[in-house]
């Protein structure tokens, strides 16, 4: 018996450490967790905020491809949970037959997905394009508060931005939405869980509804679920607890076990 290993990807904005609750909510219950963060991003946030530099030149095909390595250096395929751009490259390794399971929380949408449901979202309406220094993208706390935080108190706000806000890389942000592919037709890839909060203004729900009925067509378990009155810090913030719970739940309902029969890569 081997334990079933679990890796969580982190999107734009937060830092690795953002999952730190769920990669002990995860171990306690007999997983593998690994967090491994962006190429060049330091695990510690103080030390990443202070010098982004590393991230300036990462792209979508070099991050997905960062974890596509990852993955594969694995002795079994894992279960992926990912945020953001992290639930797009989850679902990408997943309908490339690189992951037992994934989990897409608040996913930045494929290919597909009609442009008035995307990220073209509350922070460029209002503010234009994100203006960069040397290479990256800070979300000053105002805007955190405005787009990531705005369904938690003004106090939590603040903790979670000073916990864990993180610039994002120019062109990361820059990348079309067509820069990476799913395959949703796939019909022999493991089961998927696409997560949203209604409340999310960075990813709106209608995007990750739109989502779901890419996978209309599959064969392949999908499974949908909405939390109420919660925004795109979904994850890291004081009701985290809730969504790793459910994302559990699904699991075990999916025959995903934390210890099970060694299964390698084919």
């Amino acid at each position: 018996m081997t334990r079933t290993p679990v890796v969580l990807i982190h999107g734009a904005w937060l830092h690795m450490s953002c999952w730190e609750g769920w990669a002990k909510r995860f171990a306690t219950h007999g997983y593998a967790v690994s967090v491994p963060g962006w190429p060049g991003e330091d695990d510690d946030v103080r030390r990443a905020r202070r010098d982004p530099g590393p991230l300036r030149d990462l792209g979508l095909p070099e991050l997905t491809e960062h974890y596509a390595r990852l993955v594969r250096g694995l002795e079994r395929p894992p279960v992926l949970i990912g945020h953001a751009v992290g639930g797009l490259i989850a679902q990408h390794l997943l309908g490339a037959d690189l992951a037992e399971a994934a989990v897409a929380i608040a996913p930045q949408p494929p290919p597909g997905v009609p442009a008035v449901e995307t990220r073209p979202s509350l922070a460029s309406q209002i503010w234009g394009p994100p203006v960069g220094h040397d290479g990256v993208v800070p979300l000053p706390r105002s805007q955190f508060r405005h787009v990531v935080a705005n369904a938690v108190g003004e106090e939590e706000a603040a903790e979670l931005f000073a916990r864990y806000a993180m610039p994002a890389p120019q062109r990361l942000l820059d990348d079309p939405q067509s820069a990476l592919a799913v395959d949703t037709d796939n019909p022999a890839r493991g089961p998927l869980l696409l997560v949203s909060g209604q409340e999310d203004r960075l990813v709106p729900d209608a995007a990750t509804r739109s989502v779901y009925k890419l996978y209309g067509d599959s064969p392949a378990a999908t499974d949908l679920k909405q939390f109420a009155d919660r925004g795109h810090s979904l994850v890291a913030d004081s009701g985290w607890p809730q969504v790793a719970d459910h994302v559990l739940g699904w699991l075990s309902d999916n025959g995903v076990r934390a210890t099970e029969g060694h299964r390698r890569f084919m």
